[in-house]
């Protein structure tokens, strides 16, 4: 597999699980997404770092 058919695959698994949350649990998304919203600037930033900081984690395990 290339560097862009599996590029493509990570992106289409993103979207996948990304729509989890909302396809099984609308009304508990639909309070958080409002709650991130309410959210300080640095909280968003810190929850995006962590997930990033989490993901290559996960990825160095596996590899």
């Amino acid at each position: 597999m290339t560097l862009w058919q599996e590029l493509t695959v990570a992106i289409c698994l993103v979207f996948v699980l990304e729509g989890l949350m909302p396809f099984l649990l609308p009304a508990q998304w639909r309070r958080w997404v409002v709650s991130l919203a309410d959210a300080d600037t640095r909280t968003i930033r810190m929850t995006g770092l962590f997930s990033m900081l989490l993901g290559v984690g996960l990825l160095y395990l596996i590899h």
